[in-house]
């Protein structure tokens, strides 16, 4: 039997991992007592990382699958296929300043700080993100040209710009500015420990969230494929199920074509003729969002309804042409 690795995050993202793979059909036993828990699948091996470590893990094979961020496999420049975006663990990370700085953005952070001949310092966990931010502003590139930000970590330095420097933060960020740092690059949800901490965010890097990524020797690998694809069409199951909604409606013989007529995004719905004759039975998929806006046409034309949440909706045929590709 071919067994593939599985990493999949500690942290933040945990809590919302257990729950997608669990909805997706798979039991976890001792995930609150190891960081090697197991599943009903023994096929699949799992180990609990931090989601820092996960991009790097997968490209280098030590992981055939695995769960982070999309913030994290740009931080670590890990080359690694993207599955599919599993939509939870949503984050902006910011660049923010203290409040009663002038500044509204990363030019005038700059500019201000050029023009004053002071040393701009900034504070994250993002220094590869940030940096390669900075050097694409075009204040920084006519003060400063093509020299790059210096980095600073506990272990090393990397930069030729001594006069704008990150440094790396190991958490609580917020609370660096304005002491030991002028700006920080940091993740909110919903900005509210910024402003407890006196800041406001000023510019947006970028959007992130939760995605199911491979290693790409694995998922050229026939056998390991095959597991591969049967983790991503579960978990993707769970994706679209939550965003759709499974309806059963019964409705006249008389009022039938106008009923699909006037629902346009009943596609290939299924229709049953009912034991009382002149009736019949309606049932499909369609987007939450949608349904509230069918609901009026629905309400007219038919008559009893039935609405059930799926908990996954598998897109065979759509994972089947992606796997027959690789």
């Amino acid at each position: 039997m071919v067994k593939i690795k599985f990493a999949i995050p500690k942290g933040s993202l945990e809590k919302a991992t257990y729950e997608i793979i669990e909805n997706a059909g798979y039991k976890i036993y001792g995930k609150d007592r190891t960081y090697k828990p197991k599943l009903n699948d023994p096929a699949i091996d799992v180990k609990i990382l931090r989601p820092q470590e996960i991009p790097v893990i997968v490209d280098e094979g030590m992981a055939d699958l695995g769960i982070t961020g999309q913030d994290w496999i740009l931080e670590t420049n890990a080359d690694v296929e993207t599955l599919v975006n599993l939509e939870y663990g949503r984050i902006r990370i910011v660049l923010a300043i203290p409040k009663d700085y002038k500044s509204d953005s990363l030019s005038d952070l700059i500019e201000d700080f050029a023009k004053n001949e002071r040393t701009l310092r900034f504070s994250t966990e993002y220094l590869n993100l940030s940096s390669n931010y900075i050097m694409k502003n075009k204040a920084y590139k006519k003060r400063f040209g093509n020299k790059s930000p210096m980095m600073i970590t506990p272990w090393w330095r990397k930069g030729d710009n001594p006069k704008l420097s990150l440094y790396l933060s190991f958490g609580a960020t917020e609370a660096k500015p304005p002491e030991d740092a002028d700006a920080i690059f940091d993740v909110i949800e919903t900005g509210s420990t910024l402003d407890q901490n006196n800041l406001k965010a000023i510019e947006t890097i970028m959007e992130s969230s939760s995605v199911l990524i491979a290693n790409k020797k694995a998922i050229a690998d026939k056998a390991k494929r095959e597991k591969i694809y049967d983790v991503l069409t579960l978990l993707k199951g769970v994706v679209d199920g939550r965003k759709k909604i499974h309806i059963f409606l019964n409705v006249k013989k008389e009022n039938l074509q106008k009923l699909l007529k006037s629902l346009p995004s009943l596609k290939g719905p299924t229709i049953s003729e009912l034991s009382t004759k002149g009736w019949y039975s309606i049932n499909t998929i369609v987007g939450k969002d949608e349904f509230l806006r069918l609901l009026p046409s629905i309400r007219r034309l038919s008559q009893g309804l039935v609405v059930h949440n799926p908990q996954q909706i598998l897109p065979l045929e759509e994972i089947w042409k992606n796997e027959s590709k690789n």
